[in-house]
């Protein structure tokens, strides 16, 4: 996984929680909900990227690379 990758879903991440603390400290269920939606997203495409990096890894010792 890309370095700007992780930072980027780091970042979701954190401003995910962020909506969900602000969500649930001005009862704004909407909010809430929004951020835990971000920070699903930043976890799929977490997942993504690993599993691409395994493919890579696979790939490299199929080829002897």
């Amino acid at each position: 996984m890309a370095l700007e990758d992780k930072i980027s879903n780091k970042i979701e991440d954190a401003k995910g929680k962020a909506k969900e603390v602000g969500g649930d400290i001005t009862g704004d269920d909407s909010l809430k909900s929004e951020g835990k939606a971000d920070q699903a997203s930043a976890a799929l495409k977490d997942g993504i990227e690993s599993v691409k990096d395994a493919a890579g890894k696979i790939k490299d010792k199929l080829t002897g690379n």
